[in-house]
């Protein structure tokens, strides 16, 4: 892969910029993460500091939403929306509502909804009960436009790309319907088809042209679901000529294609020249069908491309770089996905290399040289993995800082460069313990490298009382942690079975974060009172957690002991064991990777003859058994 010039690098910086608003400090928040490189850092924030942070920090607005908001929000000041001019916050929900809010009094100026969302996508409940915005949208600020893309219902369900106007949230120009087709290895057509396809990283926006990764359900129906990345033209909204497809294959041992594009919603991620992404599992069950099971695994980098890191052209036409751990089957054949998380990029100067870091399921923290993939500069085992992404930011001494989430853990590490570009421990603190997939988001806020004035944020995923919190802590290490500066109650999240994956966001003195039917907004001289629930959050509290759809009169949940043919044997919370017959989930394609050890959810109807449920949905369920739905 051709080394990225430094001009655009620093293009890619763009999504964190003085706007020349209300405030000449005023920063926009425009793309996940702040930038196309998705560090994660806000350099420009002048007000909160970790050497002065303020006493009377906490809830300022809690404003009420429609639906669950995956979507991260943004951030545009000085907005001539609603008769005034506003700093405005842009929030979208899995209800297809998009919401243009007044960033300091919560009051919603404009919203607008694109259609009834999809409810429980094939049985899958990660982000249930709906699915209609999943993503975090792109604002293109020189045209004043809002990119999102909505999931809507019908006959088929179908995906709908729109350019809103950020001040009315009308259409600019007619919404396409999102499509697509590719070539497989024996001459056949494969066609996109948004009834399998979840649409969940963020939407990256890189020289005017709109690029989105997609997915699958839960993996089902793995034999129509497969990894794509498509483009469009940000001004006309027209598909690019070429698209990515990860798996071209035309047959597999057990019709099990996938190699998902998901990251948990982090961003694609772009240097100006390249488009970065990171892929999921493909290859079969061992456990559901053994003797069609392969000794080794269908990847081969090119027409199958599971379990990696891949850098694409800007028009999508060609790969400029893959890499793949070498234990890519044992990854496949265990769902420890390399693409649970995002691939994050850092600039030239951070270490003399364009780098790229992730870490995997199986909690390997890579440090990668972006422009020579598959090259590995340094690899360090974690204590968990991460279902999130890292953050980087420069420290007010000059040295380059890595950003970690493992389980609980948040950690710093120094990015060294010489021999080698490599990363150094440093610090390590925590946030509250969760019954969710190991991880969370985090971003840092600084202003500029004024000494003192790093802060790291975090929400931590929910523990079993369902909520989430929020967390401020100095970037300066000091005797090895990192002192926690701020916590407090930040959200509800009933449905334990999918993933908080909440990033915070930090702009213009406030702290931005959406959850279950609410965005609070934190900031400075917070009444006493206004850390209280809102109506939405208490509302949540009746919702039964981790729900799952209605696709039979039985719902267990329990630990996978034992594989005999088509019963599976779970023990359930207390220790009593259940039979489940996935004969029927395996034929409609409606069963997660069974590994022996993990816990899963069965739903479906009374068995007969020794067995208790004839299951006709078996999804994976989170670690923790105080996050399983309660058995019925």
């Amino acid at each position: 892969m051709r080394p990225a010039r430094l001009s655009h690098l620093l293009a890619a910086l763009i999504g964190v910029a003085s706007a020349g608003s209300l405030s000449a400090a005023s920063v926009s928040v425009v793309t996940h993460h702040y930038d196309t490189l998705r560090s994660g850092w806000n350099r420009n924030e002048a007000t909160l500091s970790a050497s002065q942070f303020p006493s009377s920090f906490g809830v300022l607005q809690n404003v009420a939403i429609d639906d669950q908001v995956d979507a991260q929000p943004l951030v545009m000041p000085a907005q001539q929306i609603a008769g005034g001019v506003h700093d405005v916050v842009y929030v979208a929900s899995e209800g297809n509502t998009v919401y243009a809010i007044d960033a300091d009094t919560g009051a919603i100026l404009v919203q607008r909804n694109l259609g009834p969302p999809v409810p429980w996508p094939l049985g899958c409940g990660n982000n249930g009960p709906n699915v209609g915005i999943t993503s975090t949208p792109v604002i293109e600020p020189a045209r004043g436009r809002l990119i999102v893309m909505s999931y809507v219902n019908g006959m088929p369900p179908s995906y709908q790309l729109h350019a809103l106007n950020l001040t009315t949230l009308a259409d600019e120009i007619a919404p396409v319907t999102v499509a697509a087709s590719q070539t497989l290895t024996d001459g056949t057509t494969f066609t996109f088809d948004a009834t399998y396809q979840r649409q969940r990283p963020g939407l990256l926006n890189m020289n005017g042209v709109i690029y989105a990764g997609f997915g699958s359900f839960c993996d089902f129906s793995a034999s129509h679901s497969r990894g794509w990345v498509l483009g469009w033209n940000a001004g006309t909204l027209k598909p690019l000529a070429h698209a990515e497809l990860n798996d071209t294959q035309a047959t597999s041992p057990t019709d099990f294609f996938l190699s998902s594009v998901w990251m948990s919603g982090f961003g694609l991620a772009g240097n100006g020249t390249t488009v970065y992404f990171s892929t999921g599992n493909s290859d079969c069950n061992f456990y559901v069908n053994p003797e069609a099971c392969p000794s080794q695994s269908t990847y081969d980098g090119i027409t199958n491309i599971q379990e990696s890191v891949v850098g694409m052209n800007s028009t999508l036409s060609a790969r400029e770089g893959v890499f793949t751990p070498s234990n890519v089957f044992a990854m496949d054949i265990a769902d420890a996905d390399l693409g649970a998380a995002g691939v994050m990029l850092m600039p030239a100067g951070a270490g003399g290399a364009d780098l790229a870091a992730i870490v995997s399921k199986d909690a390997r923290l890579w440090l990668l040289d972006g422009t020579n993939l598959p090259s590995v500069l340094d690899m360090h085992q974690l204590s968990a993995g991460c279902w999130c992404g890292t953050s980087y930011f420069q420290g007010s001494d000059g040295i380059y800082r890595l950003v970690t989430s493992a389980g609980n853990a948040l950690q710093t590490w120094q990015v060294q460069t010489s021999p080698t570009p490599h990363l150094i421990a440093e610090a390590t603190s925590y946030v509250q313990s969760s019954v969710q997939d190991p991880g969370f988001f985090t971003v840092i806020s600084s202003r500029g490298q004024h000494i003192g004035s790093e802060v790291i944020w975090a929400v931590a995923r929910p523990s079993s009382s369902t909520g989430l919190t929020l967390y401020a802590f100095s970037g300066t290490a000091v005797s090895g942690a990192l002192p926690q500066l701020y916590s407090a109650p930040a959200g509800s999240w009933p449905n334990l079975g999918g993933n908080a994956n909440v990033v915070p966001v930090v702009a213009n003195g406030k702290v931005y974060v959406a959850s279950y039917k609410s965005l609070m907004i934190f900031g400075s001289n917070a009444p006493a009172a206004a850390n209280a629930p809102a109506a939405a959050g208490a509302a949540a509290s009746r919702i039964t957690a981790s729900s799952s759809p209605d696709t039979g009169t039985l719902r267990v949940s329990g630990t996978l002991v034992s594989v005999d043919g088509t019963v599976l044997t779970l023990v359930r919370r207390g220790g009593a064991t259940v039979r489940i017959d996935d004969s029927a989930a395996a034929a409609s394609e409606r069963i997660a990777v069974l590994v022996i050890g993990q816990p899963y959810t069965a739903v479906g109807d009374p068995g007969r003859d020794g067995i208790d449920v004839a299951a006709a949905a078996i999804s994976r369920a989170k670690p923790v058994a105080a996050s399983w739905p309660e058995d019925r």
